[in-house]
């Protein structure tokens, strides 16, 4: 049986994943901090055909606990096939400038904590050489703008330690995969106006699926944020800092 482990298993683009990996050869493990929401979610998978849906209860802006954390998922899973990271929060940018604790607290769960989950549970991979860890992080971490400088901090920062936990474990045999959305359509966003440039999750986990399968490095989802991107990348900064971005 493949083991699957979700972490942020309630977030829209997780459960749209966790769907996609539900069939009879699937054990799926639900991790996020809402018992409720994770038991609607098992309950969906198993109807859809899931082998086995296993669930934990955690709430990562928790650093202290993160190893009884890692002890717990390694007393579930005798070998992890995918790891997916699919939590964090949009910081509030205002806040953020103006209170230390906000800042740190956005800091310590979009970042800390998932660096010290996965420095927790890659050496379980490592030991059978193989698996995918696959981590959400965004388009914001590409350059950063007056509007979500925190939020682009905090992806960016991610998004190196994702290069270089690449570099380390290629020739052990793990994969690591970098997922940058643009805009989403998700509770998180509610309050956006939305136009041409938002996705759905549906279509947001289709091409991460599809991406852990083929073994991809980076993907941009969807497709076109890459060169919407490139264009922001490419301004150069003297004209870069005038702009209301």
């Amino acid at each position: 049986m493949n083991n699957l482990v979700v972490l942020g298993a309630t977030s829209a683009i997780a459960e749209q994943v966790a769907r996609l990996y539900a069939k009879p050869d699937q054990h799926i493990l639900l991790v996020a901090r809402n018992q409720d929401g994770l038991n609607v979610i098992s309950k969906d998978l198993l109807v859809r055909g899931a082998g086995k849906v296993d669930t934990l209860t955690y709430d990562f802006s928790n650093l202290d606990s993160i190893q009884s954390l890692v002890d717990s998922i390694a007393g579930k899973m005798d070998k992890i096939d995918i790891l997916f990271v699919a939590y964090g929060t949009l910081p509030n940018q205002q806040a953020c400038e103006k209170y230390v604790e906000q800042v740190q607290s956005e800091i310590n769960l979009n970042f800390v904590s998932i660096v010290s989950v996965i420095t927790g549970l890659s050496p379980l991979m490592v030991q059978k050489g193989a698996g995918t860890i696959a981590v959400v992080t965004s388009v914001a971490g590409d350059r950063g703008r007056k509007s979500n400088y925190i939020n682009g901090t905090v992806k960016g920062a991610l998004t190196v330690y994702l290069q270089g936990l690449r570099n380390s474990l290629f020739a052990k045999g793990v994969h690591v995969l970098t997922i940058k959305p643009g805009f989403v359509d998700t509770p998180m966003t509610v309050d956006f106006k939305k136009g041409l440039l938002w996705a759905k999750p549906e279509k947001i986990a289709k091409d991460i699926v599809n991406a852990i399968t083929r073994k991809k490095d980076v993907i941009y989802t969807p497709w076109f944020w890459r060169w919407i991107m490139l264009i922001i990348k490419l301004i150069p900064e003297r004209i870069f800092k005038k702009m209301n971005l």
